[in-house]
């Protein structure tokens, strides 16, 4: 007899209904709009990409998510193969006691202690960052540590912050082998997937720009540092654009490049306040959002295209 399973289309509808109808569990942002383009938040088993330009945010967006994941109380567990533990920590810090970075050096101990004392006393989650010298870890490193943590420390992550997907290695391709990036970086989008499912949790990671979309005031999938398997593997992506404009009004743009969890043509591109000293995000007026989608097209992908040709009278 054959151990595969299988459903019988008509047979089966009940259990199928129950499915359709079963609340998903998802990790949910502290950020409106990041909600309503994912329908509640993060599912698990995911895994979810930022696409930036150096400088532009990357870490600063996955600082800030955890920081308001682990205030929910979620067990967060951040790995960092790009900054030292010590800055990763040291932005979160800026972010949860509500301090400039640079205030961090001169503030006192005793003030600080309160602030992390008024902290413990409003979150029962746990945030634990590790870092791992730069491509010198992948999915099979983090395994471990995943089972090391839950036998040690009895830590079972909520959700994992990769930082970042291209200097993690692969565990199934050897350092050194004669290999072109698309196949590299697709195995360890493929492998960090993998990782989302077996653990049940959604991770995030982050990805950077080619040369020309660093200088594009838009970026389209094609501006995916490396290798387009990326995309291909990501449940959910999307990029986050600086311009001067935007950095005059304290904003950050993001726009949408693939979503798995609801249509990403209902809400293309918007834009999140941004304060860089406390390394924090945060929802800006509604007519912001306005103003964006009256101004010109900035995107010059199809995906631009399909915008403009949108909003034409029928």
């Amino acid at each position: 007899s054959s151990d595969v399973c299988s459903s019988d289309l008509i047979e089966d509808s009940d259990n199928r209904f129950e499915f359709y109808h079963a609340k998903e569990v998802r990790v949910p942002f502290d950020i409106e709009y990041f909600n309503k383009i994912t329908q509640g938040g993060l599912p698990r088993k995911t895994l979810n990409i930022v696409l930036a330009g150096t400088g532009v945010g990357k870490s600063l967006f996955m600082c800030h998510c955890a920081a308001a994941n682990m205030v929910a109380g979620l067990n967060v567990l951040y790995i960092t193969l790009e900054m030292a533990e010590e800055r990763i920590a040291e932005r979160i810090d800026a972010n949860l006691l509500d301090i400039p970075v640079n205030d961090l050096k001169i503030i006192h101990k005793d003030i600080y202690d309160k602030k992390i004392e008024k902290l413990r006393n409003k979150t029962q989650g746990k945030l634990i960052v590790k870092e791992y010298p730069t491509a010198c870890a992948g999915s099979a490193n983090f395994r471990h540590l995943l089972n090391e943590l839950k036998i040690k420390k009895n830590f079972v992550p909520d959700i994992i912050y990769i930082d970042y997907l291209n200097i993690c290695t692969s565990s199934r391709i050897r350092n050194g082998a004669n290999v072109n990036s698309y196949t590299l970086v697709k195995a360890i989008a493929e492998e960090l997937r993998g990782l989302a499912v077996e653990f049940n949790v959604p991770i995030i990671s982050a990805t950077q720009t080619t040369r020309s979309g660093y200088s594009s005031s838009d970026v389209g999938l094609e501006d995916t540092s490396e290798s387009f398997g990326l995309p291909a593997t990501a449940d959910f992506m999307f990029a986050l654009i600086a311009t001067e404009e935007l950095d005059q009004l304290g904003q950050i743009m993001v726009k949408q490049l693939k979503n798995r969890y609801s249509d990403p043509g209902n809400i293309r591109r918007f834009v999140v306040g941004v304060d860089r000293g406390k390394m924090r995000l945060y929802d800006v007026e509604q007519s912001a959002q306005e103003d964006l989608l009256d101004g010109p097209v900035m995107d010059r992908t199809k995906f631009g295209e399909e915008d403009h040709n949108r909003g034409l009278p029928k």
